[in-house]
């Protein structure tokens, strides 16, 4: 088994506290590990059947019609399989579900099941389905959900905090109208950071209903795989929230001598940030490894509920940048099998950047299924075939293309698919 990524910074520390933290990684890894061992083995992903795949928006499953319309091109343009947006913003786009139903569908009878729909259209004609979760993202940051019983409003003291926040929102009761006032609209005010309100990986009870989703989802669909997204922290200076604080506080503490919990105590007094500040390796290893568990629980999830599903993950192409920017260590996700494939999101313009960062993806999977996320939004057909074409040659085992929905809309329109069908499928 690889060791997890960073472990190495935890060197230089006070030796109980190392043990502590090294020890605290392989556990959680571990068990994880000894659990897979019990359940069916995985599906083997087949290097040579290329992924040719769109994620699909949520907004495109709004209808029968757009449903049948949506997998009539796909299969007509030479796809051949569809990540579809089933939880957008903590809601379903499937009946039943532990989460409330999407309010877009409000116009729709009540048996209209868009994944189902999804299904049935999509197997017909011989295209896979992945299951597209957003995991932590739960809100917009400009509109909030209608719904009382949305879980931002039902468990407000699961959103992360930004640390700027963090000593205003400590002085409120998170079941305070105010607390997630206060945080919606902070969060409204810096969209440039932020793209809406996240649950964190650091309360456990969040992450039980995360994983029930998607084990709810997994259990009553043929779904061909379910892919996260999402899944990391929306910066490094999250989550400060007060719960998220004490629960590492806790955890620290064990690993102290009298005279330093007194000592830091004391600093608390006055500094309500006086622990992740003075254990600053220890409390970004501690966010991390809480959400690389949130990975493998959510993967158990699934494994048991569909034993041949593939388990994905969209993530930030450069590994460095995700680890460090949004805590988010999928070199290890990868590296002790909690990932089937991997999708990096490579949307840049330039295509020798792509190339640099789809190379540097394959060289740390070693050999793992890498499916090229490619921005054709913001891509000229031609731009797109190139980076098609670029992620063959690089030995890719296949490409996702973002997203079915901007590339039939204005200023693109039907023919992009047909360019990219007739150049590169």
């Amino acid at each position: 088994m690889a060791s997890p990524s960073g472990l190495s910074e935890v060197e230089g520390l006070p030796r109980v506290i190392r043990m502590r933290i090294t020890a605290g990684l392989f556990v959680c890894i571990s068990a994880m590990v000894t659990l897979y061992s019990a359940l069916p083995a995985r599906r083997v992903l087949a290097q040579d059947a290329e992924v040719r795949a769109l994620w699909v928006l949520r907004t495109s499953l709004e209808s029968p019609e757009a449903i049948r319309r949506m997998v009539s091109s796909a299969s007509a343009n030479g796809f051949n399989a569809l990540f579809v947006q089933v939880r957008g913003r903590g809601d379903a786009y499937f009946n039943d579900g532990i989460e409330l139903r999407a309010l877009a569908l409000a116009r729709q009878p009540a048996g209209f099941d868009p994944l189902a729909e999804t299904l049935k259209e999509a197997h017909a004609r011989g295209l896979r389905v992945h299951a597209w979760v957003n995991i932590n993202l739960v809100s917009s940051a400009t509109a909030l959900p209608p719904g009382r019983d949305h879980v931002i409003y039902e468990h407000p003291e699961w959103l992360m905090v930004p640390r700027e926040l963090a000593p205003e929102l400590a002085a409120i009761d998170p079941r305070s109208p105010e607390y997630l006032g206060r945080l919606a609209r902070w969060t409204r005010a810096n969209t440039a950071r932020v793209e809406g309100l996240y649950v964190s990986p650091l309360h456990p009870d969040a992450n039980l209903q995360a994983a029930a989703v998607v084990a709810d989802l997994a259990s009553r669909y043929a779904v061909d795989g379910v892919h996260f997204d999402y899944i990391r922290y929306p910066g490094a200076d999250f989550d400060y929230s007060r719960a998220a604080l004490d629960r590492f506080k806790a955890d620290v503490r064990r690993g102290l001598s009298t005279q330093e919990r007194a000592r830091v105590d004391q600093l608390e007094a006055a500094d309500p940030f006086a622990y992740p500040d003075a254990f600053a390796t220890e409390w970004r290893l501690f966010r991390q490894s809480q959400l690389t568990a949130l990975v493998t629980r959510l993967r158990t999830s699934v494994r048991a509920a569909r034993p041949a599903a593939i388990v994905s993950a969209a993530v930030a192409p450069d590994v460095d940048l995700a680890l460090r920017d949004t805590l988010q260590d999928w070199r290890t996700w990868l590296d002790n099998g909690f990932l089937d494939a991997l999708c990096p999101m490579a949307y840049t313009t330039e295509p020798a950047q792509f190339a640099r960062q789809i190379t540097n993806v394959l060289m740390l999977a070693g050999g793992r299924p890498v499916w090229a996320g490619i921005g054709a939004y913001r891509l000229s057909p031609q731009a797109t075939i190139d980076n098609i074409a670029a992620a063959r040659r690089l030995g890719t085992s296949g490409v996702v293309l973002f997203s079915y929905d901007s590339l039939i809309s204005p200023p693109n329109g039907p023919e992009y698919l047909s360019t990219i069908a007739r150049a590169a499928f």
